[in-house]
């Protein structure tokens, strides 16, 4: 497996955990927060909003810090980085020289 498909895991995991906790959240301000109304949960409804504006912040983070990873360590058949023009001048240079062919000197007319 290469480093670019367990980048493109993480960032999957990471996508659906930010959904799930944004869809949690009410704009509001009322989301999972006012499901827990009674005080005998721990930490109470200020805590569960903090954690969730918290978790929104540091999911983001990672993807974006996931995705600059991932893009260094692309290495797939789509990137483009060597030159073409290179290339082609180093072509003939490799190549084979063909055979030179020597032509006979003409022969000079004899003096009489």
């Amino acid at each position: 497996m290469s480093t670019f498909s367990i980048f493109l895991v993480l960032i999957t995991i990471v996508c659906f955990l930010l959904i799930v906790v944004i869809m949690v959240q009410n704009p509001k301000g009322g989301g999972l927060s006012s499901t827990i109304s009674g005080t005998q949960m721990l930490g109470g409804v200020q805590k569960t909003t903090d954690f969730l504006d918290k978790s929104t912040w540091t999911l983001a983070t990672i993807l974006i810090a996931l995705i600059l990873l991932s893009s260094l360590s692309f290495t797939g058949s789509l990137s483009d980085t060597e030159s073409k023009i290179i290339e082609k001048t180093e072509a003939p240079a490799n190549a084979p020289a063909a055979p030179v062919q020597q032509t006979p000197a003409p022969a000079t007319p004899a003096a009489k």
